[in-house]
């Protein structure tokens, strides 16, 4: 089920983005890591979530939307590749209308996953937007 977060659930949502990002940022360094992760509270606030909570109404992925745009797509480690980035992925083209995601090009795995779901590089940056050098490509969706 996926349905509307909120700050409530931010100290789990905290969880989740820790162990998806330590498993798929390898590139990241630690104090850039940090620093993310220092500012998450702000990031949640100023963008719609959305978590995929499994029976038991634990929350296992979240995502935050802003717009047509995806900001951020998170799955608790040990729960990836059981579909729920998939369904979050889903839910966001059909329900939210999200046409465009940016991501970081070192994280190949996430670039493949929007490539099979329709999305297409339609540009490049050197930094992100907090001006490290991790290179980002900009997604659009196209039919």
């Amino acid at each position: 089920m996926i349905v509307r977060i909120y700050p409530k659930d931010y100290p789990r949502l905290r969880q989740i983005w820790q162990s998806a990002v330590l498993a798929t940022h390898d590139f990241l360094k630690d104090e850039d890591f940090e620093f993310l992760q220092n500012n998450l509270s702000s990031y949640f606030e100023n963008i719609d979530l959305y978590g995929y909570y499994d029976p038991e109404g634990q929350i296992l992925g979240f995502m935050g939307v802003v717009s047509d745009s995806l900001e951020m797509i998170f799955v608790d480690n040990p729960c990836r590749r059981m579909g729920i980035g998939r369904a979050l992925i889903r839910y966001a083209m059909g329900k939210l209308a999200v046409q465009n995601v940016q991501v970081n090009q070192q994280n190949t795995t996430a670039v493949k996953f929007y490539l099979h779901f329709g999305f297409k590089a339609a540009s490049t940056q050197a930094f992100d937007r907090h001006g490290k050098p991790y290179p980002i490509i900009n997604m659009t969706y196209s039919e």
